[in-house]
C-alpha cells in the first residue's frame, strides 16, 4: 500500500483520494492527514524547483490537494470552536500565479477560526490595500512562490506605507523561496515556512495564542 506522501508527490490522485477516504473512515486525525497531504505537496514543489515536474504538475497536485480539502474540512470545523478569532486578507502577489500554498494556509487559517479574505493569485498591489481598508483586518498575508515575487511583495508593503496603514496591518509572507533575507528585503513583519507557522503568527498578532 502506497502511502499518502508518495501518492500526492506522484501525482496519484485516485490513490491519494482513497487512502485519505479509507483513513477517515478509520477515524484518523483529519489534521495529521493534511499534514501528510502538506509534505507530499513539498515534494512536486522541489520536483517543480528542479525541472522534473512543470506547471500542468503543480497545477494538477493542487486539484488533488482541492479535493483532499474538501473530504477533510467538515471533520475539522466539527473539532474547532467557531468563535471567530480576527480578519486576514491574503493572496498571491501580482506578477505570480502560484496558489498551492496558498489555499493551505487559508484553510488551515480558517479551521483555527480566522475570517480570511481570499483575493486570489496576480493580486496589484492596489487591491490588497483596497481590502484592507474596506475590511480593516489587522494582518495581511502575501504570498509567492517565484522571486520575481518578491519585488511585488516589496510594492505592496510600500502602497500600504502610502496609504497610511502599514502600522495598523502586521504583514507576513510565505512561499517556496520565502528567507529572513527576503523579509527583511521586502520589509515584511515576518514570514511563515509552513501553513502551521502562518497559524502561530496569526494567533500570536491577535492575542490568541
Amino acid at each position: 500500500m502506497m502511502d499518502l506522501v508518495e501518492a500526492i508527490a506522484d501525482l496519484k490522485e485516485e490513490e491519494a483520494l482513497k487512502i485519505v477516504k479509507d483513513r477517515l473512515n478509520g477515524g484518523e486525525d483529519p489534521l495529521k492527514i493534511l499534514e501528510e497531504a502538506r509534505k507530499g505537496l513539498e515534494i512536486v514543489g522541489n520536483r517543480f524547483a528542479t525541472g522534473e515536474y512543470f506547471i500542468p504538475d503543480l497545477i494538477y497536485s493542487g486539484e488533488i490537494m482541492k479535493q483532499i480539502t474538501e473530504m477533510v474540512k467538515p471533520l475539522i470545523s466539527q473539532t474547532t470552536e467557531a468563535k471567530k478569532l480576527g480578519k486576514i486578507v491574503i493572496g498571491t502577489v501580482a506578477g505570480d500565479i502560484h496558489d498551492i500554498g496558498k489555499n493551505i494556509v487559508v484553510f488551515m487559517l480558517e479551521v483555527n477560526g480566522f475570517e480570511v479574505y481570499d483575493l486570489g493569485v496576480d493580486v496589484p498591489p492596489e487591491r490588497f490595500v483596497e481590502k484592507v481598508k474596506e475590511t480593516q483586518a489587522p494582518i495581511l498575508g502575501l504570498s509567492g512562490f517565484l522571486t520575481l515575487a518578491f519585488d511585488s511583495m516589496k510594492r505592496t508593503i510600500e502602497a500600504l506605507k502610502e496609504a497610511g496603514l502599514r502600522d495598523k496591518v502586521k504583514v507576513m509572507i510565505g512561499g517556496g523561496q520565502v528567507t529572513d533575507e527576503v523579509r527583511k528585503y521586502t520589509g515584511a513583519d515576518a514570514y511563515g515556512k509552513d501553513a502551521m507557522a502562518a497559524v502561530s503568527l496569526a494567533k500570536a498578532w491577535v492575542g490568541a495564542s
